[in-house]
């Protein structure tokens, strides 16, 4: 009974934890629009480094900034990106009933000539 009382307590860190990172997620605007992430991408862009110095320093560990590699630049739109995969999935979709009856005909094509 101990080994299940763990495991359910285990079952409860692990989910509170995801439920506190999609809460955070939600409210930094990383699930909305491609506008809003890529603000929510500055934003920590921003805060990192200062945020990596400050607890380096309160814990006694000495890190130079040459150690630290450079943040990486991204140059691209992130809501343009978004909207490309939409569009390419939507076309997608939208060609799949004529698709699926040209393979069909190549389909019953291919069993008569095997059938003959």
């Amino acid at each position: 009974t101990e080994l299940c009382a763990f495991n359910s307590f285990r079952f409860l860190v692990k989910g509170g934890l995801a439920g506190a990172a999609v809460y955070v997620a939600y409210d930094q605007g990383l699930l909305g629009s491609g506008i809003e992430g890529a603000e929510a991408l500055k934003k920590a862009q921003e805060t990192l480094p200062p945020a990596i110095q400050e607890w380096t320093d309160y814990l006694g560990w000495e890190v130079r900034a040459a150690q630290l590699p450079p943040a990486p630049k991204i140059d691209f739109s992130l809501s343009a990106s978004w909207n490309k995969g939409v569009h390419t999935v939507m076309s997608a979709l939208s060609a799949a009933p004529s698709r699926a009856c040209e393979y069909t005909v190549e389909g019953w094509k291919y069993v008569k000539d095997l059938v003959k």
